[in-house]
């Protein structure tokens, strides 16, 4: 293909999307966080399917290390398939949908507003059922995206639950951190992961590591090697991965391990070593010295958000090497944009 593809114009988009989103946004978030703080909730429930989950995922970690409340995921089908009503009135809900129509998520969200939950709906579509059936709506501001592959919706989703995050603690940190995605969004996709690509060569399996934030872009990346490259890659936590995983690492496995600048970072990377060591064929982002081969990234200097610069690192190498092995990832087999499930 020789002009760019929807999914590379939508990965180059993504630090003026995050600038639209801070500025457009910046009223919503501050007045959720002052909801967030009145309601004082004793947990958090996120509802979300696909990428919008693993950016739950991402935000679970985030809230947990930041607010101290647990956070877990509800299943759509509980509501939408079970008919269960579930007691959320001591809780907030976050439900995420680029579309907010897909009617599990929109009758989740409806459930657990009535139930008594601060409902918060995280969308890129103004108006959606989703917006109706909560109490505030984070507006994502990302513009159209083409691609079936969800990159910068995804970036967004995440940092608009940041940015709610944030304004709920008074975390001046990690708002000052937001502040500067955009500018390090831009030099992670530029971060040059091609020996990467080259490396899975003839490869058809992988092992994604991560841990805590980082673990939630792992199942992301790992949901794009499958999407965009047919490749069958298995999401881990870097502490996991030795319970039954490691099993079928043999030689010359193939290994991404995605360490971020926090508490994990010396953990994830030392597994990475360790499967090298043993003959994997894994690269890590991290500067701890080892056997695995260090791959580029740009830190963004606080440790909530710096997993999710890799993430965007990521798409621009996985958009490439779908297009090296001889597909478009904008259009992959017996996928669709808009998912609705019941």
């Amino acid at each position: 293909m020789n002009e760019k593809t929807f999914m590379r114009r939508e990965i180059e988009e993504i630090p003026h999307a995050v600038e639209r989103l801070l500025a457009g946004s910046h009223d919503s978030f501050v007045a959720t966080g002052a909801a967030l703080r009145e309601k004082e909730p004793s947990m958090v429930a996120t509802i979300a399917r696909g990428s919008s989950d693993h950016a739950s995922a991402f935000l679970k970690y985030a809230i947990e290390l930041t607010a101290g409340l647990p956070v877990a995921s509800i299943g759509p089908s509980i509501m939408s398939i079970y008919g269960k009503e579930l007691k959320l009135q001591r809780a907030a809900a976050i439900a995420i949908s680029q579309s907010g129509k897909s009617p599990d998520i929109v009758a989740m969200a409806k459930s657990a507003h009535e139930s008594g939950a601060l409902t918060v709906a995280i969308t890129n579509t103004a108006g959606s059922p989703l917006t109706v059936a909560s109490d505030f709506t984070i507006d994502l501001f990302s513009g159209t995206e083409k691609s079936v592959a969800a990159t910068k919706t995804y970036v967004a989703s995440v940092v608009a639950g940041l940015g709610v995050l944030g304004h709920w603690m008074n975390d001046k940190a990690l708002l000052a951190s937001l502040d500067s995605l955009p500018e390090v969004f831009a030099k992670a996709i530029d971060c040059d992961w091609s020996p990467l690509a080259e490396a899975l060569d003839g490869h058809q399996s992988l092992y994604v590591l991560g841990r805590g934030p980082s673990l939630a872009i792992a199942s992301e990346a790992a949901l794009k090697f499958k999407e965009t490259c047919g490749i069958h890659a298995e999401a881990y936590s870097s502490a996991e991965v030795m319970h039954g995983p490691v099993r079928i690492v043999e030689q010359g496995y193939a290994i991404l391990a995605l360490a971020a600048r926090d508490a994990a970072e010396k953990s994830t990377a030392e597994m990475a070593h360790k499967l090298a060591g043993q003959g994997a064929l894994a690269y890590v982002t991290s500067d701890i010295p080892g056997a695995a081969k260090r791959l580029p990234f740009a830190p963004t200097g606080h440790p909530i958000t710096d997993a999710l610069s890799l993430v965007v690192s990521f798409y621009g190498f996985v958009e490439a090497l779908s297009r090296r092995r001889g597909f478009n990832p904008d259009v992959p087999p017996n996928l669709k944009k808009v998912t609705e499930t019941v």
